[in-house]
């Protein structure tokens, strides 16, 4: 591991505090963005401070009930983890590990993966879609940590209890620009802040908004950053979990339960010139315990992407959008016939935009 400066420490999933200036700044950071919450920062347990959800504002997204904590961690065996990287004034980075409890490279879980529009490195997406599966947790981060944080996340794998005679591993990495608000190119994730993510990931409430992987993210005009929502969807009289959670950094004009929201709708100073409206991406990833296969995830997958339509995405040219969608239990009870998937694909488009808001 690569020793870091004493003045650096690492700000995990209920803050912390921030790195040391290197002097570096960003080339594209033109100015300030509404920090009037379009991201939903209200957890009880939340990073940095505790702040509303939709909920908490009346704004209910579909008929589907929720689960428990209305977080992608109400999926039985979804753990959520956050390192947040700050080092004033132009480094707000991080990195956001979604660990399922069963994944093992032997026994990979079914998932899919869709791509909305494809300007973004995502790494892992040519073996997922070819096998359907699922080796490691999916991580998320800034554009050009990426990479680090893919051969991070292979040394934490190789190290696992039944991994020793793995030879062969497929990350899964995720990842949004955050050079509007940070110095992308100082590379600021490194191998100790991925462990810290992977090591603290958790059940229970997630921390959401500017934290982790979210903390450099402005989407639709406002600051925002990474939020989850659950359903409990019933097929057949089975009732299952469809949680989701997203890094919003995408462009378009916020659209709420279908009315348009401008920062000078809401009397907001803009603060500056935003990101150009053609720029920003969206990764999104979904977990259900629902008996699923690759094929049926994928359209899940495909949903997620949709869903993002509703809250006012452009799906512009150099937008990088994607869903990774995973089941928890393969095999788990009869499987479910392509024709009952419509609750969940509810649950799958309701849950984003919720997440998103």
């Amino acid at each position: 591991m690569t020793d870091r400066p004493p003045e650096e420490r690492v700000c995990g999933r209920h803050g912390g505090a921030a790195r040391k200036d290197s002097g570096r700044r960003s080339p594209r950071r033109a100015g300030r963005v509404p920090f009037g919450r379009m991201e939903p920062l209200a957890h009880p347990h939340s990073a940095p401070g505790p702040r509303r959800r939709a909920r908490d504002l009346g704004i209910v997204i579909g008929h589907t009930a929720t689960g428990p904590l209305d977080a992608i961690t109400d999926v039985p065996g979804v753990r959520v983890g956050h390192t947040t990287v700050r080092r004033q004034p132009d480094v707000h980075s991080g990195v956001t590990a979604v660990v399922p409890d069963a994944v093992d490279p032997r026994a990979p879980l079914p998932a899919g993966v869709f791509t909305g529009n494809g300007y973004g490195k995502l790494i892992g997406t040519t073996q997922l879609t070819e096998l359907g599966a699922l080796e490691t947790p999916v991580l998320l981060t800034s554009t050009l940590s990426a990479f680090r944080v893919a051969d991070a996340l292979v040394g934490w794998m190789l190290e696992r209890p039944g991994c020793e005679e793995v030879q062969s591993l497929n990350p899964v990495v995720g990842e949004c620009n955050d050079g509007f608000l940070s110095d992308i190119r100082a590379r600021p994730v490194h191998e100790e802040h991925v462990r810290a993510a992977l090591d603290a990931a958790s059940g229970g409430p997630v921390a959401e908004g500017c934290v982790g992987a979210g903390t450099g993210m402005v989407a639709l005009g406002f600051k925002a950053g990474i939020g989850t929502a659950s359903r409990t969807p019933e097929l057949g009289g089975r009732s299952f979990t469809v949680g989701v959670l997203v890094q919003a950094n995408f462009g378009g004009t916020l659209r709420v339960l279908g009315r348009t929201v401008t920062p000078r709708s809401l009397g907001l100073d803009a603060g500056g010139p935003a990101p150009a409206a053609e720029t920003g991406s969206c990764m999104i990833v979904v977990a259900t315990d629902a008996p699923l296969d690759a094929r049926q995830l994928t359209r899940l997958a495909r949903r997620a992407v949709f869903a993002l339509a509703r809250t006012g995405a452009a799906y512009s040219h150099g937008s990088g959008d994607y869903a990774v969608a995973f089941g928890t239990r393969p095999g788990a009870g009869a499987p479910v016939a392509d024709a009952e998937l419509g609750p969940l694909f509810e649950a799958v488009l309701d849950g984003v935009e919720e997440a998103v808001l």
